[in-house]
């Protein structure tokens, strides 16, 4: 049998083998997909077992073994450090940029992380995006604009000790 007929054979009972196992339908994909890169590696000594799916169970089981165990060790290492300390809370001013940056077509707000918080030039922007660098700037110069429009209308009806005004 060749590899690819295999694989379609045995596939989904080994995913469900190894979801049975983990509990987790995304851990069960990775220890899965390792496992018939592993079977793929040394196909011709495994496609000459009795059973290579039993083999493919094998490699799962230890694969998962690892898992649990890794998750053990984290958490030991974890329970002996102490905790960290409390980070204060965001700001004001942090909360309602969030809240503006939210409101910004997806573009206008790429771009304007990828500048600000990346400190990425306009060239580097464009040939990440597949833009234009006109398009870019056109991108940044709407977005501060519109960020510049929300945090004054929401200064605006904000007062400095945070409470709403009535209108």
């Amino acid at each position: 049998m060749d590899f690819d007929g295999f694989y379609r054979d045995t596939s989904r009972r080994l995913l469900r083998y190894a979801y049975g196992l983990t509990g987790d339908p995304g851990e069960a994909q990775d220890l899965v997909q390792e496992a018939y890169s592993r079977a793929w590696q040394r196909w011709r000594r495994v496609s000459g077992y009795d059973d290579p799916e039993a083999w493919l169970r094998l490699v799962v089981n230890r694969l998962s073994a690892d898992r649990w165990r890794r998750l053990g060790v984290r958490r030991a290492r974890a329970a002996a450090e102490p905790p960290l300390p409390p980070v204060n809370p965001p700001s004001e001013d942090v909360v309602l940029l969030v809240r503006a940056m939210r409101e910004l077509p997806d573009k206008q707000r790429r771009a304007l992380a990828l500048h600000y918080l990346l400190d990425r030039s306009i060239a580097e922007i464009a040939a990440e995006s597949g833009a234009t660098q006109n398009t870019v700037k056109s991108w940044l110069s709407r977005g501060r604009a519109a960020l510049a429009a929300a945090l004054d209308d929401t200064r605006a009806t904000v007062t400095p000790e945070g409470a709403r005004r009535a209108r």
